[in-house]
């Protein structure tokens, strides 16, 4: 287990906190004004759905989007890998990882690791970690409340910890999205928040040269990469794409002088 570190609300939730109380007094005081209070609740509400529909936000707590400066000053850039382990496809990655001496993590789905606890030994034999991606990856994932968010966090950490002989120290949300309700659950479990730098929207992009120009439009050292071994779309010939993008992406990242590291490895 992860110690727990301190929930601090940011400004954006400060600032909820005071309307909400501000429109119970107003409307305790002038109860014929609650269209307009009601407005301002609904107006308050969209900057929080808003917030939380954008994946690399900061506006509800601490959100990682590149690495630290001690990790730019060595040249690295993380690969991360999310919506595994595949038992088909997910071998084939750790082998083109293995090929370019790559380090990567890996952001599994706890069910989908309790259905193939091998690939989860295998993924941390070759040298990667494993990080936290929930339980299920539901759909319903960012309408959770705390209760939710608890049970699904600490199901995928219990499994992932149990499986890979260490407990996960970074979660990322299901396609990114999420709710307030979530930081202070990441917190109580000793969890990270991480992004992304950029992604190939390799779930729905089936050109793996307009994958490939995505990850690699502006790279430079503390960039985190994401792609997909689980849920990715497939080319024209009916093949996993990140099989195409990812040695492409590895050389690429290998002649721009940087090197291919884990997120535990970039924060070091």
């Amino acid at each position: 287990m992860n110690p727990p570190r301190p929930w601090r609300p940011t400004p954006l939730l400060i600032l909820t906190g005071l309307v909400h109380l501000g429109v119970v007094v107003a409307w305790l005081a002038r109860p014929a004004s609650w269209p307009a209070w009601l407005l301002l609740l609904a107006a308050n509400h969209a900057v929080l759905s808003a917030a939380g529909l954008w994946p690399r936000s900061r506006l509800l707590g601490p959100n990682i989007l590149r690495l630290p400066e001690a990790a730019i000053q060595r040249r690295e850039v993380a690969i991360t890998i999310d919506d595994g382990p595949d038992p088909e496809l997910t071998p084939q990655v750790l082998d083109i990882l293995e090929a370019h001496r790559a380090r990567a993590s890996f952001f599994c789905i706890g069910a989908r690791a309790e259905a193939h606890p091998a690939l989860i030994a295998e993924i941390v034999r070759r040298g990667h970690d494993i990080e936290n991606h929930s339980q299920r990856h539901r759909h319903s994932f960012s309408l959770m409340g705390p209760g939710g968010f608890r049970r699904e966090i600490a199901a995928a950490q219990a499994s992932l910890g149990r499986l890979a002989g260490d407990a996960p120290r970074f979660f990322r949300a299901p396609a990114g999205l999420r709710n307030p309700f979530l930081e202070p659950q990441l917190a109580a479990q000793g969890l990270q928040l991480a992004a992304w730098t950029r992604r190939g929207f390799d779930t729905r992009e089936r050109d793996p040269e307009r994958i490939l120009a995505r990850l690699l439009d502006g790279l430079a050292a503390g960039d985190i990469l994401l792609v997909h071994d689980g849920h990715g779309a497939l080319d024209a010939r009916g093949r996993p794409v990140i099989l195409s993008v990812l040695p492409r992406l590895l050389e690429a990242i290998a002649a721009a002088g940087l090197r291919p590291v884990s997120l535990r490895q970039g924060f070091r």
